[in-house]
């Protein structure tokens, strides 16, 4: 009898439908290897056979930890934010001079709004202005409107700027305080470098405390030195002058002035006037159109210090300012502090010495001129007795004098 249970089928019809089934569900014979040829004898049972494990994955990018991410998100938006605060107050300055022959030149530079005791003002610095017989002050929103130089300061290279424009146009920026600066700490500066209009770069505090020289100098007295610079290893180019250096809260802490390059353009070192020297300045200009200088009238060897001089001339003190001049009917002249009198060798180098070493003013220690600059210019003012002491022939002495206003240029 025919057997018509359909629940048995024989190994050929297994196969038959395994290879029905197979290629039903598209599956490739290559994607699961050879297939056993189908022949009409059954076929016999086959070991599997290993096949090779896959390949390793390749190398993949690691996954930037969330934290990492979030902390990243975080300065970013600082920075944005910073920006979108600041550089409403931030404007290119423009600047034309006609000469006699008829020939024009032109200059730009970088500014911003300032507020000082209401008064709403644009500080830049005096080299970008210096001789200019229109300045125009271009804003943030296109707009442009001619200036008035209100004063300047040429010693610190600041000057101020009066734009004809209304003052509910004006977007201050926020003043800080540069006594709190810490080297390290992040900045920020905002200007035109090249005249490219509101670009922002981003550094450090390298140092504190730089000397810069003044722009000019007096025949009579020779050149003064501007104290207190900040050195930024944020990028400043041309077109960066007087443009704002700020702290990570968007507040000014410098006002950018200069760069030392061999090339012109940014390297790295680029210094601006500490914040605290601005409000000062401003302060005078708003009220006199001038700053007025503390000047006590000495000159100082430029390339010694007294560690350095100390045992080639048999001092037994190593801190102090060692007088190589006195400039005459000044303050130091009229209170007969001496200069040198005698020219030494040291490394190959003339110095002038057996001058007085003042040792201190109103008590503060004076370890090198910088010192004594820094001292008047943020202690100090114009006709204030001061008391200085001096070390004169293996004695201390207490000097009285009073300071006059530095020269002009």
């Amino acid at each position: 009898m025919e057997n018509t249970d359909n629940r048995f089928v024989t190994p050929r019809h297994l196969w038959a439908l395994v290879v029905a089934l197979l290629v039903l569900a598209g599956i490739s014979c290559s994607a699961l290897g050879e297939l056993p040829t189908l022949t009409d004898a059954p076929p016999s049972v086959q070991p599997a056979q290993p096949t090779s494990a896959p390949p390793p994955p390749g190398p993949t990018a690691t996954a930037i930890p969330d934290t990492l991410i979030s902390q990243t998100d975080a300065e970013e938006q600082l920075l944005i934010n910073v920006y979108q605060r600041v550089n409403p107050a931030v404007v290119n300055v423009d600047v034309s001079t006609e000469f006699r022959t008829g020939l024009s030149d032109f200059g730009s530079g970088s500014g911003f709004v300032v507020n000082y005791e209401g008064d709403m003002v644009v500080v830049t610095n005096n080299h970008v202005v210096e001789n200019a017989d229109e300045i125009r002050v271009t804003f943030a929103d296109g707009s442009v409107a001619i200036a008035e130089l209100l004063g300047t300061d040429p010693y610190a290279d600041l000057a101020v700027l009066r734009p004809d424009i209304p003052v509910e146009r004006l977007v201050p920026v926020e003043m800080g305080n540069s006594d709190e600066l810490l080297v390290g700490q992040r900045v920020i500066a905002i200007g035109n470098p090249f005249g490219l209009s509101g670009s922002m770069t981003v550094g450090i505090v390298s140092a504190l405390g730089r000397t810069l020289p003044g722009s000019f100098t007096n025949p009579e007295v020779g050149t003064f030195s501007n104290p207190e610079i900040i050195q930024t290893d944020a990028s400043i180019n041309p077109g960066n002058s007087g443009g704002p250096l700020l702290d990570s809260h968007g507040r000014v802490i410098g006002v950018n002035t200069a760069i030392r390059s061999e090339t012109g353009v940014n390297t790295g070192v680029g210094f601006a006037v500490p914040v605290n020297t601005v409000k000062r300045s401003v302060g005078q200009i708003l009220a006199t159109g001038t700053v007025a200088y503390p000047y006590i009238g000495i000159g100082s060897d430029p390339h010694f210090s007294l560690a350095e001089l100390a045992e080639p001339l048999g001092l037994p003190i190593t801190e102090g300012v060692l007088i190589s001049n006195v400039t005459p009917n000044s303050p130091a002249s009229r209170a007969r502090l001496r200069g040198g009198d005698t020219e030494i060798q040291v490394r190959g180098l003339p110095v002038t010495v057996g001058g007085d070493i003042i040792t201190a003013i109103d008590g503060t220690p004076m370890t090198e001129f910088d010192d004594l600059l820094s001292y008047l210019v943020a202690n100090t003012e114009v006709g204030q007795e001061i008391v200085v002491t001096i070390y004169r022939d293996g004695e201390f002495f207490d000097v009285p004098l009073t300071l006059d206003a530095r020269p002009g240029p």
